[in-house]
């Protein structure tokens, strides 16, 4: 009996894909969930995993061929014993299906291999070991942790037994499907050579690049470009010059071109008494994801901000008379959070550019609001998506925000739960900013800052009277959305807010 491989989802509007690499070939034995190929599409590469365990048998798309979803890539024969494809009979060695647990170090050693880290995520950081050489370890016990551009990552024990070596120290940097270390059943450490020339190997392997293949179409950008792979860095598998590394060393050779680079400005000599009172830390991969994203869309948008004021009296007074009621019913707190994501998905439909985004000279409207709430972290700022927020209900949003807010302060977040959003709110309020110009979060173009409310005196009907106030600000991309669509969406949410039936209304 044989289990087909086929190209699984490549993501919202993405048809096809292109095969840059297999891992395997026809007779190599496969088990469950391991990699067999790595596809490329557009924006990101995928890796197939095999949906069984088993032999390879025929590979029906070759490297460099384009798939589409859903399409035939190859075949698994069940059991190791399974033949091969007839076709690649004579370069498959006979005995190779035996050596089918990478894994192994041993005779009873099992290897921690660092997981699969998300979609175009190809390195990550060893944060945190909670383990140490010569410790026993139960199945699926928390070993280290691994931090990426965006997420943390738990790394469980394999299997139980003893840790006998830790390849990976803390601060280090591994690729996805790297060595990590070795837990041994029986506790017995492995000879010293082999501790000290595997890493070394690996290292040189991976830094040499030599054996590594390109993605076929980045190999033909290159081509097309006048570039040697030495002179893109890639950031493929076991750095595998994808197409998106090649865009990205063109892109950063025409921007050198036209204007180079100011070279960083040293630092201001410090007095011996104050160096020696001082910390250096290095940033962590999150943060220094954060300052290169907010610099980036400083300098691609034509970022513009125009603010306002929205009278929070109406919004209170109905939060008030039926909080308790409300938390009764769904079991979770009203906040002011579902009513501003209820106004905001409002005025998105009004005005759409606001929620669009520009890929090259095309401008792609979204006929969803994927609504990005930035949350603060002990490490910094992170923005999970609220999927489909438009069609929730206001104890649906509260409860999504909550989930994903507890798990972006738990550092449980995955990339997912991070991507696709076509529109964000940033409430710097919660930590008593009165007033601020929020930063896009690219590609999106619009993100909306709420600040903190104040009672302050305003003229209404002619009489002063003190109302609880709170000011707004739109962010946005000047290049697609004009002053008018910008006024108009921040005072479609003002209205919505200061007389909420609007929202059941549709007004």
């Amino acid at each position: 009996m044989s289990t087909e491989v086929r190209v699984p989802t490549l993501g919202e509007s993405v048809t096809e894909a292109t095969v840059a690499t297999w891992f395997k070939k026809p007779g190599d034995a496969v088990q469950a969930d391991e990699m067999l190929c790595e596809l490329e599409t557009d924006k990101v590469t995928v890796e197939v995993p095999a949906p069984a365990a088993g032999t390879l048998g025929d590979i029906v798309a070759n490297e460099g061929d384009t798939v589409g979803v859903d399409a035939l890539l190859a075949t698994i024969e069940e059991g190791e014993g399974a033949k091969p494809a007839k076709s690649d009979k004579k370069d498959a060695p006979k005995d190779e299906p035996k050596s089918e647990a990478p894994a192994s170090g041993g005779g009873d050693s099992v290897d921690i291999m660092v997981p699969a880290l998300g979609e175009s995520v190809s390195e990550a950081t060893v944060s945190t070991w909670f383990k140490k050489v010569g410790d026993t370890v139960a199945a699926d016990e928390m070993l280290c942790e691994l931090e990426t551009d965006k997420v943390s990552v738990e790394v469980p024990a394999p299997s139980a037994g003893t840790i006998t070596e830790i390849l990976a120290d803390e601060g280090e940097t591994v690729a996805a499907g790297a060595k990590l270390g070795v837990i041994s059943a029986s506790g017995d450490a492995p000879a010293p050579a082999q501790k000290s020339e595997a890493p070394k190997s690996d290292e040189a392997k991976s830094s040499s690049g030599k054996d590594v293949e390109d993605a076929p179409s980045a190999k033909k950008m290159m081509a097309e470009a006048g570039l040697k792979s030495d002179d893109v860095k890639g950031t493929g598998r076991d750095g595998r010059v994808m197409k998106e590394d090649v865009q990205a060393a063109i892109s950063a050779s025409k921007s050198a071109a036209s204007s180079p680079a100011p070279a960083s400005a040293p630092r201001a000599p410090v007095s011996a008494d104050d160096e020696a009172r001082e910390e250096r830390v290095k940033m962590t991969r999150l943060r220094q994801t954060i300052a290169r994203r907010l610099k980036e869309a400083q300098n691609t948008a034509a970022m513009l901000t125009t603010y306002n004021e929205v009278d929070m009296t109406e919004v209170m007074a109905l939060r008030n008379e039926y909080k308790d009621l409300f938390f009764k019913k769904h079991g979770i707190k009203l906040g002011f959070m579902s009513f501003f994501v209820k106004a905001c998905a409002h005025a998105l439909k009004e005005v759409p550019e606001v929620n669009a985004e520009i890929d090259g000279t095309d401008v792609i409207y979204k006929n969803y609001v994927h609504m990005g709430v930035a949350v603060g972290t002990p490490t910094g700022l992170v923005v999970p998506v609220v999927r489909d927020a438009d069609q929730m209900s206001f104890h649906g949003i509260e409860a999504k925000i909550n989930e994903l807010g507890k798990r972006a302060r738990d550092g449980k977040l995955s990339m997912a739960e991070m991507q696709g959003g076509s529109f964000t709110i940033s409430n710097g309020g919660v930590y008593g900013s009165l007033m601020s110009s929020p930063i896009l979060n690219p590609p999106q173009s619009g993100i909306l800052g709420m600040h903190k409310i104040q009672d302050r005196p305003m003229v209404v009907n002619g009489e002063i009277t003190i109302r609880p106030m709170m000011y707004l600000a739109l962010s946005y991309d000047h290049r697609i959305v004009d002053g008018k669509g910008a006024v108009t969406f921040l005072v479609r949410v003002k209205e919505a807010l200061e007389d909420p039936r609007r929202l059941l209304m549709d007004l």
